[in-house]
Order: structure tokens, then C-alpha cells, then sequence
């Protein structure tokens, strides 16, 4: 077992690594090929910030453990809202723009939701997958829309700084490097949450929920730190509210549309429960009545408690199986 942690640890470190040079060779030819900053933004660079989780949620399907991808997809978010933000909060309070109050936050329980009854049935089918790419595609759509009639906004400087300057031989070399180093670094973390799991004798999505949840949710936390840090501090909101977007939309249907992934009652109840919960208590502490709007320490904190309080309950049920 020994040898399986050490595969999660090294499979987690390149994998960040990896995703990394992905976006920045993805976002250099598609630099050659002329498209826009704008478009590169609002496209590569959103959904390489969810690239570990969903090649992570493709290759456990292709390895027939989906419900490790489900404990990915739900797990991640509930890290990010509970320990991201959590702890980004209590190092400064987080303001909210008019954008995330109008449409980030709406978008992100309407997916919430349509996920929830997607899972209903107990089964995410490739059918189920598609239409959550559909959707994807569909809010992509709307969001570059909106962001194009208000020109001031399509370019803001955290995504203009995301936006490196490479050559072209440059570019090509790193998304080369970064998509076999991504492919390679997942299957080895697949292989070792399963042997984990196995060892443990708990189940696949414990194991997502948890130990990969949390790994792939770390280069959010240390970006959302750093941002608060130097005070950046609209920045994090928006960011973790995008990502969980990606995460169930992209994430989910990855995995649904090579290998349905079964839902269980317990993970229905428990998991997408506990996220739906957590995900709700933002929502009410962004659309909270006050003078300024934010979200302050003291809600970071119970963020944070909360996230504790849900990986107590998960170690106490994986040992009282």
C-alpha cells in the first residue's frame, strides 16, 4: 500500500505540473491560429484550471472505477467552497461584484440543480453526459455573449496575466509534454486511489472525495491565497465559482459518457447533499442584505467548520463500515 500512496503523491504533483504547461502550449497555438485573447480567456484558461479533474474523471471511467470520478467532481467542489474559500475568507474578507451577484452565482445552483435531478435515478448515463456538455457549451455560449457586449469586462487583468507570451515551437513542445505528462500522472493517481481503496476496503468514492478531491483542489487554494495576499481579493469568488461550474458540468460528463456512473443512495444523500448544502450557505452569505456586500471571516470560518465537520462524518462512516 506503501507503493500507492507514493503514486497518489507523485500523481497528484505531476499532474498540477503537467496542466500547468497544457494550458500554456493550448493557449499559444491557439495564439497562432489567431484567436482572440478574449476567447483564449474565457475558454483554454477556464477549463485548464479543471484539466487534472477531468482527464483524473476520464481515465477512472476508462479503468470502470467511476464512482472514483464522481467523488472527484462532487468532492472538489465542496473543497473549494469549504476549505478554499474558507480559508481564503478568513485571511481577508472576499468582496462581491455585480457579475457573480447576476450571473455566476444563479448559473452555478441552476447546474447545482439540474445535476441533482440528473442524479435522481441513481445513475449518471451517457445520455445524462452529453447534456451536461450541451449545457457546458450552452453557457460557454452565453457567458462570452454577455462578456462581449460589455467590452470593459471581456478582458480582466487576472486573465490577461493567465495569458502567456510563448513561440510557436515553444507552445507546440509544452502542450506535447503537458497532455502525455497529464494522461501518464493521472492513470498513475487512478491506479493508486484504487489500490487505496482496495487496501482500505472503503469505497472508490471516499477516496475521490477526499485524498483526490483535495489534492486537485490545492492549486485553486494556493491561487486564491496568493490573490488575497495581494489583495486581489475579487478575484478567488469568481474563480472557484467558475470551476465548480466545470466540475459538474465537464467533470461528471467526462466520465458519464464512456462509463455511466451509478449514484448510490448514501452518495446521493451524503455527497451531492452535502454539496447542494454547502453550496446554498454561500449563496446565502453573498446574497446576505448588508451595506457591503461580501463574504466576511466570520463566514469563512464556518465554511471551514463545515468542510471539518464533513470529513469527520466521512472518516468515522469509512471506519464504522
Amino acid at each position: 500500500m506503501l507503493l500507492a500512496f507514493f503514486a497518489i503523491v507523485a500523481g497528484l504533483v505531476l499532474l498540477v505540473w503537467s496542466s500547468d504547461k497544457f494550458v500554456d502550449g493550448a493557449v499559444g497555438l491557439a495564439e497562432g491560429l489567431g484567436m482572440s485573447k478574449a476567447m483564449i480567456g474565457l475558454t483554454i484558461v477556464a477549463l485548464g484550471t479543471s484539466a487534472p479533474e477531468i482527464v483524473v474523471s476520464i481515465m477512472a471511467a476508462l479503468e470502470e472505477a467511476p464512482e472514483l470520478a464522481l467523488g472527484n467532481a462532487i468532492g472538489s467542489n465542496i473543497a473549494n467552497i469549504g476549505l478554499v474559500l474558507g480559508v481564503t475568507a478568513l485571511i481577508a474578507a472576499l468582496p462581491v461584484t455585480s457579475g457573480l451577484l447576476k450571473e455566476d452565482l444563479p448559473a452555478l445552483l441552476a447546474v447545482t440543480a439540474v445535476v441533482g435531478f440528473l442524479c435522481s435515478d441513481n445513475l449518471i448515463s451517457m445520455q445524462d453526459g452529453l447534456a451536461m456538455m450541451a449545457m457546458l457549451i450552452l453557457l460557454m455560449y452565453l457567458m462570452f455573449r454577455y462578456k462581449k457586449e460589455h467590452s470593459d469586462e471581456l478582458i480582466t487583468p487576472d486573465i490577461e496575466e493567465s495569458i502567456p507570451d510563448l513561440p510557436l515551437k515553444q507552445s507546440i513542445f509544452w502542450f506535447i509534454v503537458g497532455t502525455t505528462v497529464l494522461i501518464g500522472s493521472s492513470r498513475i493517481l487512478v491506479w493508486g486511489a484504487i489500490e487505496v481503496a482496495t487496501a482500505l476496503q472503503v469505497s472508490e468514492v471516499i477516496i475521490g472525495l477526499t485524498i483526490v478531491a483535495i489534492g486537485t483542489s490545492l492549486p485553486e487554494l494556493a491561487a486564491s491565497v496568493a490573490s488575497a495576499l495581494r489583495k486581489q481579493h475579487d478575484i478567488a469568488l469568481g474563480n472557484i465559482i467558475g470551476s465548480n461550474i466545470l466540475n459538474l458540468l465537464a467533470v461528471l460528463s467526462a466520465g458519464a459518457v464512456i462509463f455511466p456512473i451509478e449514484v448510490t443512495p448514501v452518495s446521493l444523500v451524503r455527497d451531492y447533499g452535502t454539496m447542494a448544502a454547502i453550496t446554498l450557505l454561500l449563496a446565502a452569505f453573498i446574497w446576505w442584505p448588508r451595506k457591503k456586500r461580501q463574504l466576511s471571516k466570520l463566514e469563512g470560518l464556518i465554511l471551514l467548520t463545515a468542510y471539518v465537520g464533513y470529513l469527520g462524518y466521512l472518516y468515522q462512516q469509512s471506519v464504522t463500515a
